[in-house]
């Protein structure tokens, strides 16, 4: 009696190492993000890192002048170390304070009135009707006119005899001293980049799916409750990068309120108008360290807007422990099945 043929056993063949592989792929694809950034970074470098650097040394020097330790005139700048931070704190501080209090009272006022008139343009600008080009481009126009053109232009409208008097019926001075020239400033600025907002906000809006505010109504929620619970949350990464580059370039203020008021004004004078100063009067050290201290501002505001809202900046949904626990769930489900 012959048997069955015997089935040879099946070997079980180890699974290959791939750690090596993987290590070869992780690097060549380091490479190419570094050679493909290196272009931009190099940009960067010379555009921002080294006039930051220079700055930085350029405000331990203190002016041309008397040197009182010999009596006489001298050809270089002396070097004073940190003397021109403690000059600023100290001697100068009621005009450094002064500038940066105006800094920081037109970022806070003129960024919450463009981000509330900025979503109202990209609300109006996304519906569909007819015209819709028309409103768009002059919704967008006052965004594209330079700042320096756009100084000039409410300064007429600002002038003593201007439209603004003439439609209030009043005789107000508004390129003077005094409240009502930061009441100008910040109607020109906010005329001028309420549309950025309303830009970036319009394409968030545009990528929203039509589905999902078909689903809302069905739903029963009205045109309120769609906007807090369905067109502001979607549209909340795009809306925030606007409001981060707005506080950044408005930390910035120089040419509007410099064009539209004037030069040495307290009421509008901010840290970039007061480093200009300074540089004009040949006293670059002094310029220096009120431009240091701006960045330093700038970049801790920065700071901070992306450590409190790095999540929505970068549209990320979860830790990347939660992504490997999906991952090993998934990866679960999958066998079972």
């Amino acid at each position: 009696m012959t048997g069955a043929p015997a089935v040879p056993a099946r070997t079980e063949r180890p699974a290959p190492r791939g750690g090596r592989r993987t290590v070869r792929a992780t690097s060549g694809t380091a490479g190419m993000a570094a050679l493909l950034v290196s272009p931009t970074l190099l940009v960067l470098a010379v555009v921002v890192l080294y006039p930051t650097v220079m700055a930085l040394h350029e405000s331990l020097y203190g002016p041309k002048g008397l040197d009182p330790e010999t009596g006489f005139i001298s050809d270089t700048e002396p070097f004073v170390g940190l003397q021109n931070y403690a000059d600023i704190l100290g001697e100068a501080g009621e005009r450094f304070w002064n500038a940066f209090w105006n800094t920081t009272f037109f970022t806070v006022v003129t960024v919450t009135l463009e981000t509330v008139i900025g979503v109202a343009m990209a609300l109006i600008m996304h519906k569909a009707f007819r015209g819709r080009g028309f409103v768009r481009a002059g919704i967008l126009i006052p965004w594209a006119v330079p700042t320096a053109i756009s100084g000039l232009l409410w300064r007429w409208i600002f002038n003593s005899d201007g439209v603004a008097n003439a439609l209030l019926g009043r005789q107000i001075l508004w390129t003077s001293e005094g409240f009502q020239a930061k009441l100008a400033v910040i109607v020109a600025e906010v005329w001028k980049t309420a549309p950025f907002i309303g830009l970036l906000v319009l394409a968030g809006l545009q990528v929203i799916p039509k589905e999902v505010y078909e689903a809302a109504r069905i739903d029963g929620a009205g045109r309120a409750r769609r906007f807090w619970h369905v067109t502001l949350p979607l549209v909340k990464p795009a809306l925030l990068v606007a409001v981060l580059f707005r506080c950044m370039d408005a930390l910035r203020m120089f040419d509007l309120p410099y064009i539209l008021i004037g030069a040495q004004k307290n009421s509008v004078e901010t840290l970039s108008m007061l480093a200009q100063n300074e540089a004009s009067n040949v006293r670059f050290g002094p310029a220096s360290a009120y431009a240091v201290i701006l960045f330093v501002y700038v970049f801790l505001i920065a700071l901070a807007f992306v450590r409190l809202l790095g999540t929505d900046l970068v549209g990320d949904t979860g830790t990347p422990e939660r992504s490997r626990r999906f991952g090993r769930r998934r990866k679960s489900a999958e066998v079972t099945a």
